[in-house]
């Protein structure tokens, strides 16, 4: 059964320069980047006819027009026990939409709803128990604002993970060009 994502790639020189931003974070596993992305539509281990039948429709998605994005900041997932370091995404109404279509045509293959409420974000680094939030917030005061990076979306990926506890490597399956 693969393991199966769809989102947005970050290019190169945006990852480069976000990897910057890796530091000394006890209990951190930082990820490489050029595995970074902005997940749309997480669907996990999946079926074979799922995935084919995902294929299908986002071959058949609408057109639209490639879009900026926008990486305005870092943060944490977690609170009090934090589980990531990543960076934001501002949550435009085009990405909103693309996000939102990425969910029907996961729904229309098969897939379960997504329980989760939709957070644009691109992993950083992933966190071990020993990442205290204290620790985690020194972090971001000390290297988590900078100035907005933006690049223009002009395909959707259909990514692959290998069993893993996360952080890729991943492998694009497909990608299905904007516009």
């Amino acid at each position: 059964m693969p393991r199966l994502f769809t989102g947005l790639e970050v290019p190169p020189d945006l990852a480069q320069a976000l990897a910057l931003k890796r530091g000394a974070l006890r209990g951190s596993r930082w990820i490489e980047p050029s595995d970074y992305h902005i997940t749309l539509r997480f669907l996990g281990d999946v079926e074979i006819d799922l995935a084919e039948a995902l294929h299908e429709r986002l071959i058949e998605a609408r057109p639209r027009s490639p879009f900026p994005v926008t990486l305005d900041g870092m943060a944490s997932f977690g609170g009090d026990r934090p589980r990531a370091i990543l960076a934001t995404v501002l949550p435009t109404p085009e990405l909103l939409d693309l996000q939102a279509e990425q969910e029907r045509l996961a729904r229309q293959a098969g897939a379960e709803p997504e329980r989760r409420k939709f957070t644009p974000h691109v992993t950083l680094a992933r966190l071990r128990r020993e990442a205290g939030a204290e620790d985690v917030a020194a972090y971001l005061g000390e290297r988590g604002l900078f100035t907005p990076l933006t690049f223009t979306a002009e395909r959707v990926t259909l990514f692959s993970a290998r069993e893993s506890k996360g952080g890729g490597p991943y492998v694009v399956e497909a990608a299905y060009p904007l516009g």
